[in-house]
Order: C-alpha cells, then sequence, then structure tokens
C-alpha cells in the first residue's frame, strides 16, 4: 500500500471513531459529522488532510481563506509557557509563522487578565492548510484561529484530558445577549486581539459584539474588526491579514466604515423579532447542494505543496 493510500486509510479510520462517538469533537463536546471514506481520495479535503507534516517550502499563504493552502506552514507548540493547543489528533495546530507568532502575542496578553493562565488554542490550520476534513469552510491558508472562551487556568492539560475537556458557551437566547460566563477578560482579551494591526476580522456571536458596544470606553475604533456571525460563542475566530508582500494571497474585503455597533445590533433585533420569510419564488430553480472542491479548483500552487516532500 503507498503511503498516500496508507494515510488516506488512518484518515478515514479516525474521521469514522469519531463520528461513532470517539475523542474528535467540537469544542462543546458534540461529535463531527460524518465524512465517506470512499470519497477522500477524490476530493481536496481527503487529500489534504492525509499529510500529516508541512511541505519542505518556503511559508506562503496560498489563494483566499476558504479556497486555498499554505506552503511552509509552521507548527504552533502543543504547550507553551500561556497556551496550550486542543484536540491534538486534529493535527490543526499549524498556521503561516506570523499567525504563530500572534498566537503567542495574544496568550500573553491573556495572561495577564484574572483567572487566565492564558489561552486555550482551537482549530488553527492542517500542515498544508487546505479544505479540512470536517468543520470549517475557512482555515485554509493558515491565517485563521479559533480562540476557546474557557479560561485557560491549567496549562498541564494531558493529550487524552484535551480531548475531552470542552469550552464553554457565553451567550443566551440564541446570541442576542451573553450569559453569566461572559467577564470582562473575554471583552478584554478580544480588544486585544482587535487591536493588533495584522487582524483582520475577529468573529463572535452577536450579544458579544453588542454587549462590548456597550462596555467599550475611549478609543473605539478596534471594534470596526470585531463581527457578529453564528455560532462562535464557544470560541473567536481571529482571522489575519495577508502578510505584506505575499502576492499569493487573496484578502478579503475590508469591514465597512465605522464600529460596525449599529450592524451587530440590528442582528440582536432579528434574533428577538426574526422578520418574516421571504417568500420563495415558485419558478426558481432548486438551489444546488455546494460541491465538495477538488485540488484543481485551488491555486494552481496547491498541487505543488500536495507534491512537496
Amino acid at each position: 500500500m503507498s503511503s498516500v493510500r496508507r494515510s488516506l486509510s488512518l484518515i478515514a479510520t479516525l474521521v469514522l471513531c469519531a463520528c461513532a462517538g470517539g475523542a474528535d469533537t467540537n469544542i462543546d463536546g458534540t461529535p463531527l459529522p460524518d465524512v465517506d471514506p470512499a470519497t477522500l481520495q477524490n476530493i481536496a479535503k481527503g487529500q489534504f488532510g492525509a499529510k500529516r507534516r508541512a511541505s519542505a517550502q518556503a511559508p506562503a499563504p496560498l489563494g483566499g481563506y476558504a479556497r486555498g493552502c499554505i506552503a511552509g506552514a509552521e507548527q504552533l507548540a502543543e504547550t507553551g509557557p500561556t497556551w496550550q493547543a486542543m484536540r491534538l489528533s486534529r493535527n490543526r495546530n499549524w498556521g503561516h509563522p506570523e499567525l504563530v507568532d500572534y498566537v503567542q502575542d495574544l496568550s500573553r496578553k491573556a495572561a495577564a487578565q484574572p483567572g487566565w493562565a492564558g489561552l486555550y488554542v482551537g482549530d488553527m490550520s492542517q500542515p498544508r492548510g487546505g479544505p479540512m476534513l470536517t468543520g470549517h469552510r475557512s482555515h485554509q491558508i493558515g491565517l485563521d484561529a479559533d480562540i476557546w472562551m474557557l479560561p485557560a487556568r491549567n496549562l498541564t492539560l494531558s493529550a487524552a484530558e484535551r480531548e475531552n475537556i470542552s469550552s464553554i458557551s457565553t451567550r443566551r437566547a440564541n446570541g442576542a445577549y451573553t450569559n453569566s460566563n461572559w467577564t470582562r477578560a473575554h471583552h478584554e482579551i478580544i480588544k486585544a486581539a482587535a487591536s493588533d494591526k495584522r487582524t483582520a476580522r475577529i468573529f463572535v456571536f452577536p450579544g458579544a459584539k453588542v454587549q462590548m458596544c456597550k462596555d467599550a470606553k475611549g478609543d473605539r475604533s478596534w471594534l470596526r474588526k470585531v463581527r457578529p456571525w453564528w455560532g462562535h460563542h464557544y470560541h473567536f475566530h481571529v482571522r489575519l491579514n495577508c502578510p505584506r508582500g505575499d502576492s499569493a494571497c487573496v484578502n478579503q474585503s475590508p469591514p465597512p466604515p465605522g464600529d460596525g455597533c449599529a450592524d451587530a445590533q440590528e442582528w440582536v433585533n432579528n434574533i428577538l423579532n426574526p422578520p418574516p420569510p421571504k417568500p420563495r419564488d415558485p419558478n426558481a430553480p432548486a438551489p444546488k447542494p455546494r460541491r465538495e472542491l477538488r485540488v484543481g479548483d485551488l491555486p494552481q500552487q496547491c498541487a505543488g505543496v500536495l507534491a512537496s516532500r
């Protein structure tokens, strides 16, 4: 059996074990969705998911956050002075060196908050980025990271403990409000993350953005980068800008001008009082199911990333 087939077989086994109640779960402890092992070798997520190490290339994010890959990724150490990488079995603690440096910087700032020894770091990217076997559509170019809302008080968790511990939810009323788990420390950590010039966006549930808008004093410019999005109450999602000079990396359009607080309030209003659904045009064609990405759908350089030793 070739090394590629062995890797795909291992990945398929891991996925099936996860969906049967094994260790690979979401940060709230729920199992990840199933993946058909028979299709893995024909789609991009199967091929990128089979790679256990980064490519032997210079670091470069290639393509966009939801359609790309990363050459020469760096691995975030499983444990550091102020962080621990979680769910190690997923092998998703990889990213562009700038992301690794950013996470370490943010963890030191988090350690200055009462009750926090640092950060629990969730999914970053796979060793060569690309579409993931389960979960995210983004996180493909080594510039995205999920930071757990659970205060990191114990930085000596074993690998087994990191598989089984769950983060905490900080929302109530379907995302319209924060709950009692939300603290000023969450506000300050997200503020520190958004204030870093490398940050493009931070995604968090709408109620958290509204709460931060209410509590923010003085300079409010950092709030522009904090964007409301569904979910994101067990973690917040950091997205970095493309590193300067990396022309093959595709930035997302910048957030609209302003602090974005009115937009977040509109999200909350729609949660509390949902607008009536728009009538569907009976003559409109039914939406097509999203097709799985193939390697050919990604930037041309990604084939070389896969082929690299």
